[in-house]
């Protein structure tokens, strides 16, 4: 405890890093404070403000229950924050996508600053395109929720009719802005603050719901059940870990150069420097959760049309059912899929045997150019197969904790998207901030930093 709270010191004695850790938390804030806002022309006494959640739950749709996470709940309480950063998330993965197949991109991807910068150009107005579809398809969702207006007493509550053009207008225009906002507020963050703006945004979205997750299942739980949650959810978190920081290393030499002669230049094993290329576990991340999950939107929407008669088959209703037993056997079988497309399409092994070829360096035993690409490309698959797996038994952690009697809200932090990106943001942010830490002569946040630094 003593160690901690001096590393509390060290980091407030660092003027530049807490003026940035201050701009963070304040622009955190300014967040939250937006996604209790509701749009203007909604009593929210008047709906239903769980619903939106619910219906995640009750028709199929855990996608839902995923945006809601990430907005910190404003998805569900129509909030002018509802569609949060989730937009601008959507088309960067359609631009990384498209990158692969448009020439024109692949040309700014290799043109530094500049062509950053116009990429994420049209990744903004890509987000623009994004909220424009999204937009109306929420407002249709959250009207269908209105109390009747046959009795009079409930009309006024309402500043205009949600069926009418000037409450779908302005709605429309303040959800595409409060996206804009929120892309510009996780700008900010990064450049002004300390780690990625988009990432702890997402990550205080899933983190403000947590809280009325754990303190409603004190309520309805006995404290010895309770107390095995604790344990189980530490657990979950340092298996989480385990999984985002896993690593392959492949070893690396690169060879020096010494004078031989006169004027001869020659190559010399004497000044080889040994280091590594860490290949993650999961390169992948969360993204094959997220696609797999809009994926199994699909069979209960599918289901509701083909079926209007409400006969659904039961196979079809458990694919709708995030908790049951074939949605997760389906969900992982996705997920696993997926990862081995996105860490395919996402890792340049070609590109990575170039490079270490031009800077001279070789991997031990292989020879440099092509073999070397098929050697890493080969490690990267019997890696991949193990964290795709794992990755897949997060993904379902929550469907199995759920079946031991943890509550709905509760078992959706047990692993999943959420545990996964609030870990693997909050570790990149303590690196960060032991960078600080360290570039000043202190300790860092984690005992690995301190006995790095004594080793060295």
């Amino acid at each position: 405890m003593k160690g901690f709270i001096q590393t509390i010191k060290n980091i407030w004695s660092i003027e530049e890093l807490r003026k940035k850790l201050l701009i963070t938390f304040a622009l955190l804030l300014v967040y939250r404070f937006g996604s209790h806002i509701p749009l203007p022309g909604i009593d929210l006494s008047a709906i239903n403000t769980d619903v939106l959640s619910a219906r995640g739950k009750e028709g199929g749709n855990g996608f839902l229950e995923l945006l809601n996470a990430f907005t910190g709940g404003g998805f569900s309480r129509a909030s002018i924050l509802a569609l949060g950063i989730m937009p601008y998330i959507s088309a960067s993965i359609v631009v990384q996508l498209m990158g692969l197949a448009l020439p024109y991109l692949q040309k700014l991807q290799k043109e530094g600053e500049s062509g950053r910068k116009k990429i994420t150009q049209i990744t903004r107005w890509l987000t623009i395109a994004i909220c424009l579809v999204q937009a109306p398809a929420y407002l249709t969702s959250v009207t269908s929720y209105f109390l009747p207006y046959s009795d009079p007493a409930i009309a006024p509550a309402y500043a205009v009719s949600p069926n009418s053009l000037w409450f779908w207008l302005p709605s429309t225009v303040i959800l595409v802005t409060g996206t804009m906002f929120a892309m510009w507020l996780g700008e900010k963050i990064t450049d002004k603050g300390i780690g990625n703006g988009i990432s702890l945004i997402i990550m205080v979205g899933i983190m403000a719901r947590l809280p009325e997750a754990f303190f409603s299942e004190v309520v309805s739980q006995k404290e010895i059940f309770v107390l095995f949650e604790i344990f189980g959810f530490l657990a979950t978190i340092l298996f989480m870990i385990l999984l985002v920081k896993g690593i392959r290393q492949v070893p690396v030499q690169y060879v020096g150069r010494a004078q031989g002669g006169r004027g001869n230049y020659m190559k010399t094993f004497t000044n080889t420097v040994r280091q590594y290329i860490p290949l993650k576990i999961n390169a992948a991340g969360v993204m094959p959760i997220i696609f797999a999950q809009a994926i199994m939107f699909l069979p209960g929407l599918l289901g509701r049309a083909i079926y209007s008669d409400g006969n659904i088959p039961y196979f079809v209703q458990s694919l709708g059912d995030p908790f049951s037993f074939w949605y997760n056997v389906v969900f992982g079988i996705l997920i696993i899929l997926f990862t081995f497309f996105y860490t395919a399409i996402t890792i340049p092994v070609n590109q990575m045997a170039e490079d270490l070829r031009r800077n001279e360096g070789i991997i031990p035993r292989v020879k440099p150019g092509k073999d070397t690409a098929n050697y890493l490309d080969d490690i990267l698959s019997k890696i991949t197969l193990p964290g795709s797996i794992l990755l897949a038994l997060a993904a379902v952690l929550p469907a199995i904790v759920y079946q031991f009697g943890v509550g709905t809200a509760l078992s959706y932090f047990f692993g999943g998207t959420s545990l996964i990106i609030m870990v693997g943001v909050i570790l990149d942010t303590v690196q960060q901030i032991n960078t600080y830490l360290l570039n000043h002569h202190y300790d860092g946040m984690m005992q690995t930093d301190r006995v790095s630094k004594k080793m060295a």
